[in-house]
């Protein structure tokens, strides 16, 4: 894979990170009070109903993971979500000091581009003409094929 390649996959990680960290600290964010003058919310009610204590326990019983380990954490997610986040970062800054120096400035930029680009020009016209010739070959084919379809057609089976 080119370097340029690299620097546009190295983007998309980094903005896949930026969006799944924001995503999670707005998800795990705990509810802070906008106003003093703003109503506080109706509270819980304080006694569960029994289908909804079956459904917890067995909700909790089902899947495991859901007890408090390193990656749920809350207060250590932004820490592994930025170091991650910083990580890439770095990996697209080595990735932009891989890329080759330009000398010479704008002027010689712009010389090698008319170079190329000169360059370039030749070898359309020379596949022009190899396609042209291409053409010329297949329509003598394709006459010969069907001369030759012709005379098989043609022939008459003796008696």
């Amino acid at each position: 894979m080119d370097i340029i390649s690299q620097l546009q996959e190295q983007v998309n990680t980094i903005a896949a990170i930026a969006f799944n960290t924001f995503g999670t600290l707005q998800r795990d964010a705990p509810p802070v009070r906008l106003s003093p003058n703003y109503p506080e919310p109706p509270s819980a009610p304080a006694a569960p109903t029994a289908a909804a204590v079956g459904v917890a326990a067995n909700g909790a019983a089902a899947n495991p993971s859901t007890e408090e380990s390193p990656s749920n954490n809350i207060s250590e997610t932004p820490k592994l979500l930025s170091a991650e986040l910083v990580k890439a970062a770095k990996q697209f800054d080595a990735l932009v000091a891989a890329l080759p120096f330009s000398e010479g400035g704008e002027e010689a930029q712009l010389k090698k581009i008319e170079e190329l680009q000169a360059e370039n020009d030749l070898v359309g016209q020379e596949l022009q003409k190899q396609l042209e010739a291409a053409d010329k070959e297949l329509k003598q084919v394709q006459e010969l094929f069907n001369e030759a379809a012709d005379n098989c057609l043609n022939l008459k089976k003796p008696d």
